[in-house]
Parts: C-alpha cells; sequence; structure tokens
C-alpha cells in the first residue's frame, strides 16, 4: 500500500510540474490534512519571476500584508526586532534592512522562504495556505524595499 500511494504522488507531482511549469509545484495548495509541497530548491527559487509588479499598490499591499503577519517578530521596520523576538529562544528573526541576505535576495528566493518557512526546524514559519501567493509576491515587493541590497 505504501508503494501505491508513493507512486501515486510521484504521478501526482510530475502531473502538477508538467500542467504549468516549475513554479506550479509552489502555488500547489495540499488538500486539509496532507504535507504540502517540499521548499524549492536554490535554483528552483531562483528561476521564480515575480508576477506582481512592484509598484505603489503592491508595495502598498506587501506593508499590509507584513504588517499583519511579520512585523511582531522583524520589527516596523524589518530589523528582528518585534515584540515576539525577545520570546524566540533559539534564532533571531532576520534584519530585513541589512546587507546580509542568509536566505536568497532574489524574488523568487525571497518568496520561496516566506512561502515554505525555514527549515530544519522552521524558526520561520510556512506560510503556506495561510497567505494567498498574491499576497506573498505583494509581500516580496515590500520587503525589497527595506533593504536597498535586495536584488
Amino acid at each position: 500500500m505504501g508503494r501505491v500511494m508513493a507512486a501515486g504522488f510521484g504521478v501526482l507531482c510530475v502531473m502538477a510540474i508538467a500542467a504549468g511549469g516549475p513554479g506550479s509545484v509552489v502555488n500547489a495548495q495540499a488538500p486539509a490534512g496532507q504535507a504540502k509541497p517540499p521548499a524549492l530548491t536554490s535554483a528552483q527559487a531562483k528561476a521564480l519571476k515575480n508576477p506582481a509588479a512592484a509598484d505603489a499598490a503592491s508595495i502598498a499591499a506587501g506593508r499590509a500584508t507584513f504588517a499583519k503577519y511579520c512585523r511582531a517578530c522583524h520589527g516596523p521596520t524589518g530589523l528582528g526586532d518585534g515584540p515576539a523576538a525577545a520570546a524566540i529562544k533559539d534564532v533571531k528573526p532576520s534584519n530585513l534592512a541589512d546587507a546580509t541576505w542568509d536566505h536568497g535576495s532574489t524574488d523568487g528566493e525571497i518568496f520561496n522562504t516566506i512561502h515554505a518557512g525555514i527549515g530544519p526546524k522552521f524558526a520561520m514559519a510556512a506560510f503556506q495556505g495561510r497567505i494567498p501567493d498574491a499576497q506573498i509576491w505583494n509581500l516580496v515587493n515590500f520587503v525589497k524595499t527595506l533593504s536597498k541590497t535586495a536584488k
């Protein structure tokens, strides 16, 4: 039975990739109670193209999403100094305004980090299924405004 399920999952993954290209795996939503697709590799993430133009409307929408989901840990200006940051013991939230982006600075890498979280212990939870992909792309556009070094 386990092999049949694994084979079925493999076929499903191949079909998802064939149906929509490399970005389709990122946009796949797992049914309730099933595991979510894994994070993309670095190369796959870098290859993702942001469908949201980095215009004023997108950045404003991203700012609102940041305020709702990110500000508690990353702080109002992205310095990693939000009120919830003090309660985190092992890892501190990333400073999004500095020159060092440990998880990549391209739109696709930032999207993947927000979408899939930061493993292996998931110090930053995955937001897949909690924030729609379109809002994550707007969030990417806003986060990039916090740092002059983002590409």
